[in-house]
């Protein structure tokens, strides 16, 4: 079983999140910036940063990545939500406030990832 505070949940976390942004970087932001007739503003990014084109090459691994990291971040937060908190008051405050502030960015990176999958993905058979 994870702990709530185990290194292997605190891995997981980080890495749904860092999963999540990275499916925005590869295909969402640039869709955006399509759509907005920013197309100048894009070619300057993908110069200044040209990983973005490694990235949107392996968009498959990288959405399988991140869809591993967020399950096993779900998996995390269902086994731990009703964990004890430690029994003084202010060590019990923290946990409530971290416990929410964890499932708030869990539901955040979530989010990040259907909008990363749906350009990479589901957009272009409605363009």
């Amino acid at each position: 079983m994870i702990k709530h505070d185990g290194v292997i949940s605190r891995i997981s976390h980080f890495f749904a999140l860092f999963g999540s942004f990275s499916t925005l970087f590869c295909c969402a932001l640039p869709a955006l910036f399509v759509a907005l007739w920013a197309g100048a503003t894009l070619a300057g990014i993908v110069t200044t940063i040209p990983q973005l084109v490694w990235i949107s090459d392996h968009k498959t691994a990288l959405f399988i990545f991140a869809a591993v990291m967020l399950t096993l971040s779900g998996i995390s937060q269902y086994m731990n939500r009703n964990a004890p908190c430690p029994s003084d008051p202010q060590m019990a405050k923290s946990c409530t406030q971290t416990r929410k502030i964890s499932r708030g960015v869990f539901l955040f990176s979530l989010t990040m990832y259907a909008i990363g999958f749906y350009f990479a993905f589901i957009a272009k058979y409605f363009a």
